[in-house]
């Protein structure tokens, strides 16, 4: 009795491809110098008078704070309130004033394009029956 055998090849050595490492440029900038915030003043030399100007600070804007969360929620400015007040004032009677004018030229329209559809249909309508009249 014979014994069926295989015969495998030899393994060959695989070669790999080399893949070079990515270069990037890499941004330059020049630095900013800026001077520490605990620096003296200077100090002026005796015999002259200076005066001081007092900082003209921003008012701090309102605000609200909510009990549950904790968390301060600015008000909005009066000008912006006045502004949002204005824009949907004049949106609402812009709105109101025009919506009859275009109700009558929807409704022109409308009729309009109903004639012309039904005008269309007739004509084909009578199109066929002149074709069938002629067959």
């Amino acid at each position: 009795m014979e014994i069926p055998t295989i015969e495998i090849p030899p393994i060959g050595k695989i070669e790999t491809i080399s893949i070079p490492l990515p270069t990037a440029d890499v941004p330059s900038y020049i630095p900013m110098v800026v001077p520490p915030s605990d620096l003296d003043a200077v100090e002026e030399p005796e015999g002259t008078t200076s005066e001081k100007k007092e900082e003209v600070r921003p008012p701090v804007p309102p605000s609200i704070k909510l009990p549950v969360v904790d968390i301060d929620l600015p008000l909005p400015t009066t000008a912006v309130v006045t502004t949002a007040t204005y824009a949907a004032v004049s949106a609402v009677a812009v709105t109101t004033l025009a919506q009859p004018f275009f109700d009558t030229i929807k409704k022109q329209i409308q009729k309009l394009m109903l004639g012309k559809i039904n005008k269309w249909k007739e004509q084909r309508k009578n199109k066929k029956k002149k074709d069938s009249l002629e067959k």
